[in-house]
C-alpha cells in the first residue's frame, strides 16, 4: 500500500499567523472572548480586547499584536487593513500537580491549557487589485483573473472583483 502524503495548505501572500501553545487558562474561558472578536479589524479588536474585563484578553490581545506585527515586519502589510479571518482555540494538556491533604492524603489539581491560532488578511491587495483591473483590457483581464486562481486567490479575487 502506498502512503499517502500529507497535503499541505499553500501560504497566502496576504495572511499571516502567530500562535500561542500551552496557555494557562481552560479553553472554554479563551472561546468566550475569541467569539467577540472573530472578524474584527486588527484596531477594532484592540479596543475591543481593551475594555473586556476576562483574564483571557491579555494573552489575546499580546498574539493579535504579534500576528499584526509579522505581517508588517515579514510582508509589509497595512495594519489599516489587517482583519482577523480565523481565531481558533484548541485543547492542549492538562498539568497535574498534587496537593497535600489531610492524614498524609493528596489531592490532584488539574490545571488546563489551550492553543490559541489568530490568523490576520491584509485586505489592501484587494484594493491595488481593484484598481489594477480596472486600467487592463477585458482579454488580458479574464488572463490575470485565470493566473490567479492557480495561484490560491481564485475566489477571494472573483468576489472582491464582482463586489465593487
Amino acid at each position: 500500500m502506498i502512503p499517502l502524503k500529507r497535503l499541505k495548505r499553500k501560504k497566502r501572500r496576504d495572511e499571516t499567523y502567530a500562535v500561542g501553545q500551552y496557555i494557562s487558562m481552560s479553553p472554554d474561558k479563551a472561546r468566550r472572548v475569541i467569539d467577540q472578536i472573530r472578524g474584527c479589524s486588527y484596531e477594532e479588536a484592540i479596543r475591543i480586547l481593551d475594555l473586556m474585563p476576562y483574564r483571557a484578553c491579555y494573552p489575546i490581545f499580546k498574539l493579535i499584536y504579534s500576528a499584526a506585527a509579522n505581517g508588517v515586519h515579514h510582508k509589509r502589510h497595512n495594519e489599516d487593513y489587517l482583519v482577523i479571518m480565523k481565531a481558533e482555540v484548541n485543547k492542549g494538556t492538562t498539568m497535574k500537580k498534587l496537593k497535600p491533604r489531610a492524614r498524609g492524603r493528596s489531592y490532584m489539581i488539574k490545571r488546563p491549557t489551550c492553543h490559541i491560532t489568530i490568523v490576520l488578511r491584509d485586505f489592501s491587495f484587494y484594493e491595488d487589485f481593484k484598481a489594477y483591473i480596472k486600467l487592463v483590457s477585458g482579454e488580458e483581464r479574464q488572463k490575470v483573473l485565470r493566473d490567479l486562481q492557480w495561484d490560491g486567490y481564485g475566489a477571494d479575487i472573483y468576489e472582491a472583483y464582482h463586489k465593487y
